[in-house]
């Protein structure tokens, strides 16, 4: 692979893998499964080359609880699936975020529902930024619109897991996982700066002095769990507050600020710079982080605008987090597709035009 700051094609799910590597993940636990196969496959090839774990579990179920036991002794420990994959992890993933470890999944989305289509998607929307299993809990949720914020969010991804001590899923879809594109991969991590997670990991990991530890989500006791869930939850408001993550363009001066992310991002990209280049005052707002949703940031994008137009590869996900954000004072319509159907510029600027009455 390239040395740091060398610009590489790399294909996305790729990208993705080698990211992690970077950024100190020490094991690899997965089950394939298309379109992120060849995240697994990339991971199967140059983990084990660096003397750390590669498995192919024997189902999703239990690569997930391998990262749990990995994630619970210290090391940065990483998963990946797609749309029937991760629904099947989410009952460790709810483990995990109820015995505070720090790790990472990737989901690489496809239409749904049930087993759907391998196309590019983005109805995962409410599974991700919910929790998506069972209880009180919430996971970072990182988005990324091309293939070197896919590799940049992801090799962050490791360093918000440690830090807040919580899951971080990176959310992409059949096409960023596919596509290539030229990137500058970020450098290696020396694994022994690694954060010290000797306070909490479970075991003895070389030390002999350390007494075990016993890394659970089970409480028994009612108000002890409330106790629990209540800190945990004070610690997700620090989260909102410091991590929210955004793109804002032309909407300082915006009539309507189109919203969407990871691919309809792109393509709405293309149609906003065509309106803008007619005189219409037409702005985007790309979240990147979607949990914590940027609000704030998006009344602020907003604030001179009179519309709303979320374009969103779903039959409308995002657009519950824009009314959500916008307090209802702003009118939100939407574009949908579903089933792996990908929005194309033309129709974006179409409904640009339709949604300001022609007027530049």
């Amino acid at each position: 692979m390239s040395a740091d700051n060398q610009m590489v094609l790399m294909k996305g799910n790729d990208a993705i893998a080698e990211a992690a590597i970077r950024s100190g993940c020490t094991a690899y636990f997965g089950y394939p499964i298309t379109p992120q196969n060849e995240l697994i496959a990339y991971m199967a090839e140059h983990l084990p080359s660096y003397g750390r774990v590669f498995i192919q579990a024997e189902s999703e179920v239990s690569a997930v609880n391998m990262v749990y036991g990995a994630a619970a002794v210290g090391f940065r420990a990483l998963t990946s699936s797609s749309s029937p994959g991760i629904s099947l992890k989410q009952e460790g993933i709810s483990y995990a975020a109820g015995a505070d470890l720090p790790l990472v999944y990737v989901n690489i989305v496809r239409g749904g529902p049930g087993l759907g289509s391998i196309a590019p998607a983005q109805s995962d929307y409410f599974q991700s930024t919910r929790g998506g299993g069972h209880g009180d809990y919430r996971v970072i949720v990182l988005a990324p619109a091309g293939v070197q914020e896919a590799a940049d969010l992801t090799y962050l991804a490791f360093d918000l897991a440690d830090k807040w001590r919580m899951p971080v899923l990176i959310l992409g879809d059949g096409v960023i996982g596919q596509m290539m594109e030229g990137i500058t991969l970020p450098p290696f991590r020396d694994l022994s700066t690694l954060p010290d997670k000797s306070s909490w990991a479970a075991g003895r990991q070389g030390e002999q002095n350390r007494a075990p530890r016993h890394i659970t989500s089970i409480n028994l006791v009612p108000e002890e769990l409330e106790a629990l869930v209540f800190e945990r939850f004070k610690r997700y408001e620090r989260v909102e507050a410091e991590e929210c993550r955004f793109e804002s363009l032309y909407c300082d001066d915006a009539e309507l600020v189109v919203a969407a992310y990871g691919t309809a991002s792109r393509v709405c990209r293309g149609a906003v710079e065509k309106a803008r280049s007619e005189g219409r005052k037409v702005g985007l707002f790309r979240p990147v982080s979607l949990w914590p949703f940027p609000s704030e940031a998006l009344r602020a994008a907003c604030s001179g605008s009179r519309r709303v137009l979320s374009v969103e590869m779903s039959m409308g996900q995002m657009i519950e987090d824009l009314r959500l954000a916008l307090r209802d004072r702003l009118p939100v319509e939407l574009l949908p597709h579903s089933g792996g159907v990908v929005p194309t510029e033309e129709e974006v600027y179409e409904r640009i035009v339709s949604m300001l009455g022609g007027d530049k």
